[in-house]
């Protein structure tokens, strides 16, 4: 049917944690084992793992936050700035393994910051994945003027926010953004971000994550972390994107891949940057081996 909607095979609770004065809401998969931290990327929500961590063949403890400003956590009233997802991280990664380092997955924005912060807290992470997460463009000092001027534009007034009629033309949409997205799973991830907005739907996100950053990124800052990294590290790249990828030169793949003392990469064919949604058994297949060495 058109309209049928993806079925869970594991279901999710969700609680909210006080984490430096901002509610972030945490959702589990109740299991076995020690945790398995999950870090969404940048405006999606922890419900976006649902079809991984159904694929994933182990029943293991698995814990996934709402970063600030996304999903069913709290908006930060003067906006959001990298670090703060790092220390939002700090506290939470203390909170659900205190004496023990944790593995942890991250897509996207949260596959670049557990690439950071294990090298920042390397006594913190046991074994690291990074889905599609590479860090960012690298940015040079001349870009600096108008970056800072376009930010402080954009502080006039608040973005303008996009609003759908029902979820069904979310789900328009996200199929739309990936042509391999099927109509049942694009239904429930509509339902799951979808905030309600004066009787339309928006996607469960700040508007204020639209604007621009005012700091620039330095690719040599994110590579000094990365070389301080102990823990063992895996980053999946999207087969799309690695066919496109150049392989030599200053910061491009295989540049950053040596910074990690301890990192291999693989790539999955037929994938776009939403790889669990795209492939979600062939990743849980890669993940699962990966922890269990």
């Amino acid at each position: 049917m058109a309209n049928d909607i993806y079925t869970p095979r594991r279901i999710s609770r969700t609680r909210h944690l006080d984490v430096r004065n901002l509610p972030i809401q945490l959702r589990e998969w109740e299991g076995d084992g020690p945790p398995l931290l999950l870090l969404h990327g940048f405006l999606d929500a922890s419900s976006t793992f649902q079809f991984l961590v159904d694929a994933m063949a182990q029943n293991r403890w698995i814990i996934a936050p709402d970063w600030r400003g996304h999903g069913g956590s709290g908006w930060a009233p003067q906006g959001y700035w990298l670090h703060d997802y790092l220390a939002d991280l700090d506290t939470i990664v203390e909170t659900v393994s205190p004496d023990q380092p944790i593995d942890i997955v991250g897509h996207s924005l949260g596959g670049n910051l557990v690439t950071v912060y294990a090298g920042i807290r390397p006594h913190r992470v046991r074994r690291l994945v990074s889905i599609d997460g590479f860090a960012m463009r690298d940015t040079s000092a001349q870009e600096a003027p108008a970056r800072i001027g376009k930010w402080l534009d954009s502080l006039k007034e608040l973005p303008k926010e996009r609003v759908y009629a029902n979820v069904a033309e979310m789900a328009d949409r996200l199929m739309a953004a990936n042509r391999r997205l099927p109509r049942d799973k694009a239904l429930f991830l509509a339902q799951s971000l979808a905030r309600p907005v004066n009787g339309d739907v928006a996607f469960a996100f700040d508007p204020k994550h639209r604007r621009p950053f005012p700091t620039l990124h330095r690719i040599d800052e994110w590579a000094a972390c990365w070389e301080k990294v102990e823990a063992p590290a895996l980053w999946i790249a999207a087969g799309d994107r690695f066919e496109k990828a150049p392989r030599e030169g200053h910061g491009n793949f295989d540049w950053r891949l040596k910074h990690l003392r301890h990192g291999r990469g693989v790539d999955i064919p037929d994938t776009g940057h939403n790889i669990h949604h795209d492939a979600p058994q062939a990743l849980a297949r890669l993940i699962e081996a990966f922890f269990a060495e």
